[in-house]
Formats: structure tokens, sequence, C-alpha cells
């Protein structure tokens, strides 16, 4: 099967951060901000960001590319003689489906809120009305489902590159109107002070821990999200450069979400820390209580259905391509199949609130946080842990010469011998304390 190809320098930059803007930016970011405390998480974050993101992203770029295969087969071509580093493969594979079987609920979300604006329904739009409504819930993840394996059954140029292009240039040109017009709300200072002025006293390790996973949910880095899109560019730049391209759109994205949605919140008195409910209750307070608010609203969640479908978009093609390389299946067999796999898995947070019932932590939490908690909290973070482990080992894995030389094929920043043991020792050491911590705090009642 002949590896297909992106088209353009910008359609790969603009489909990596497509993949990584998305409701892990707009929604999870600023809710996560408003739990921790504000400007202090803010400032872990962009520290892991740059200390661990980049490093993983870089590293899961470069295998990508130098195996021009999915994270199923990627360990295969690239692992030594009788290593069994490719059953992570599988793992991959399986962090990309159970990510699916929240996220394409929280996009149908999106959607419907998307919806009632535009329509003039806006009064009365409850979060907690929304997600107990069986019929609601299922419609949405429908439409999810359907609209995003439908483009995938185009090839990969005429599909998945094409609609991301546009639908990214569109989001960032929303966003910044709408930052700039909440800087003109009454909460405005008291919202931007809360949201970038670090609170040294609120850090604790619990906010680090967040502020990890957190960074390599934003960037889907650890289930060969990025690999697949490393697989499909050329060498004419190296991968240092473009990763951080991409962390700079992902950030960038983050950041206007908050500038948002922080003042919003102190200007309607709304709680910071209300949790998932954050964006939905917020943002439809603010759009009721100001002029053209229907219309402000319909553009808010217009640009929110844009980043979570990159996002829906970019996973449901990884899935996908690890699905035909391991059956052999054309791309119109393997979406309808995979649709229909995805579906069913994503009916358990959709229906997680009202008929299926189950609480795996502590009162309150569903199966949305139970999917939640096995991709940010453990496949993602131990994911980019066996990334670095493989790149940086030359007895064990795939080697740092190796690496290297994958890494800084093309022009652009290169990476430097320099760096070696931030590669091979930071990075895995930092991921493993701050993991087993987050393990050993977490509030399993």
């Amino acid at each position: 099967m002949e590896r297909e190809r992106l088209g353009s320098r910008l359609g790969f930059i603009l489909l990596s951060a497509g993949c990584a803007i998305g409701c892990g930016n707009v929604w999870k970011f600023p809710w996560m901000t408003g739990q921790f405390g504000g400007g202090g998480f803010v400032l872990i974050y962009i520290i892991c960001l740059l200390v661990l993101g980049l490093p993983v992203m870089t590293m899961e770029f470069a295998m990508g590319r130098a195996s021009q295969a999915s994270p199923i087969r990627m360990y295969q071509k690239l692992e030594k003689p009788g290593q069994k580093w490719h059953v992570h493969g599988a793992f991959a594979l399986i962090g990309n489906i159970c990510l699916m079987a929240f996220y394409t609920v929280v996009a149908g979300w999106m959607i419907h809120y998307f919806v009632k604006f535009l329509s003039g329904q806006s009064q009365g739009l409850g979060f907690i009305n929304m997600i107990t409504n069986p019929g609601t819930n299922i419609l949405y993840l429908g439409i999810v489902v359907v609209v995003g394996f439908g483009i995938l059954c185009f090839k990969l140029q005429g599909g998945l590159e094409r609609v991301t292009k546009y639908l990214m240039i569109i989001l960032l040109l929303l966003m910044v109107v709408l930052a700039v017009h909440s800087s003109t709300l009454v909460g405005a200072g008291k919202g931007l002070s809360f949201y970038l002025l670090p609170d040294f006293t609120k850090i604790d390790g619990t906010v680090i821990v967040g502020a990890m996973n957190q960074a390599f949910f934003t960037l889907s880095l650890g289930i060969g999200a990025m690999a697949i899109f490393g697989s499909y560019i050329g060498k004419e730049r190296s991968l240092l450069g473009e990763s951080v391209n991409v962390i700079a759109l992902d950030t960038f994205v983050a950041i206007v979400a908050g500038l948002i949605i922080f003042p919003a919140c102190f200007t309607y008195d709304v709680e910071v820390n209300a949790g998932p409910s954050l964006l939905f209750d917020t943002m439809a307070t603010v759009f009721n209580n100001m002029n053209g608010g229907r219309w402000w609203g319909t553009l808010f969640f217009l640009f929110m259905v844009f980043a979570a479908l990159s996002t829906v978009l970019a996973v449901f093609e990884n899935i996908l391509a690890c699905i035909r390389e391991i059956t052999g299946w054309s791309r119109v067999k393997g979406c309808i199949i995979c649709a229909v796999g995805v579906f069913i898995l994503a009916l358990t947070t959709a229906l997680g609130y009202s008929v299926l019932h189950f609480q795996p932590f502590a009162e309150g939490t569903a199966w949305l946080d139970f999917w939640d908690f096995i991709v940010s909290s453990n496949l993602l973070p131990l994911g980019s842990l066996i990334f670095a482990l493989f790149c940086c080992s030359k007895r064990y894995g795939w080697g740092w010469d190796n690496f290297m030389l994958e890494a800084n094929a093309g022009r652009g920043l290169k990476v430097h011998n320099w760096m070696k043991p931030i590669f091979k020792y930071l990075v895995p050491i930092l991921i493993l304390v701050i993991y087993v911590y987050g393990l050993v705090t977490f509030k399993w009642h």
C-alpha cells in the first residue's frame, strides 16, 4: 500500500496543529486553569510544554518519518530483531480509540450549543440538561462520527488536508476577535490578573501533575497521533523546528481561550472552578447577557466545532491508518467499520450521565472521567516515556544517533548533541516522577 503524502508544508503544520488544537485547548485548558488556581498553573503548563512536550513531539515525528508507518507498524521497522517495543504500538492504537470514546461526545456538545445559538434557543440552555438527555447525546455523537469518517473516505489531500487547512485559519481569526471583545468587559482586569499573574502559594505537586498531563493531552503526545503525521511528510524540513511551530500555534490558541473566558467569568460572576461545564455555562451566560449575544454565541461555538473536529479528524485518521495496515482494507471499508466501532464505544460517555450510570472514582464521576483517566493520566505520559527511552537508548532501542540523523534532515532548527542529557535523562525522569506522584495522590474514592 503506497504511503499517502501531504501536499504542502502549511498543510502539515496546520494538520498537526489541528490534531493538537481542539477541546484540549479551549474546553479542558480553561477549566483546569480555573480548578488549579489560575496563573501558577499556566506557568507550570508552559514549562511542561517546553521541557517535556517539545522533545517528545520531535521524537514522535522522527519515528513516524523514519518508519513511514502508523504506530502499529512503526516500532517493527525501527527496533532491532527480537525486541518487543512494538507492543506499545498496540497501546497507542488503544489510546487513540479511548480518546475518541469521550472526545467525540464533547465535540457533539459543541455542535449542540452551536445549533441552539444559531436557532435563537440559547435562553435556559443548561449543561446539566444537555448531558442528561440521552437522545441529544446520541444524535450529536452520530453526527460527529458520520461527518468525521465521511470526510476521511476521500483521499488524504482531498479530504483531511483541505478541510483542516481552512478550518484552522478561520479558527485563529475568530479567536482573536473574541479575545479583543472580552478585553472590553467590566471584569476584564480581575479576570486577566487571576489568569496571567501566578500565585506561587497555589503551586503544589497536584498542580504539576495536572500541568504535565494537560501538556501531553493538548499536544496529543504518547499515543502515536503525531507519529502518523511525521510519516506523511518529506525530508525538506528538520523536525525540531516543525515541533516548535506546532507547539507555538497550539499554545497561542490555549492562551487566547483563557483571554476569552476568564474576563467573562469575573464579569458575570461565574465560578472559575466549575470543571468541565465551565466553557459551556460561562459562555452561554456571557452571550445571553450581551448585545448581539445570539450571533456572538453562534460564532464562538462554530469555532469550537472547528477546533473539536480538527482533532477528531486527525485521530480518526490515525485509527484508520493503523486498522488499514493490519487488515489491508480499502479507505472506504476501513472508514465504515471504524465509524461503527467508535460510535458503539462512545455510547458509554454519551449515556454516562443518564442511562449508563458508572462512578469509577469519587462521587459524581462518570464514564467521561474514566476514559480521560485512562488516556490523560496513563497512556499519554507512559507513551511519551516509552518514546523517549526508545529514541535515546543505543543498546536497547533506536539510538540517539539514528534519531538525530532523522530529526535533523532538512532545513530548520536542529537537535544538538548537548541536548542529549535532556532527551535521554531529564525527560524520562521528570515524566516518571510526576506520573508516580499523580497515581499516589489520585483521589480514587
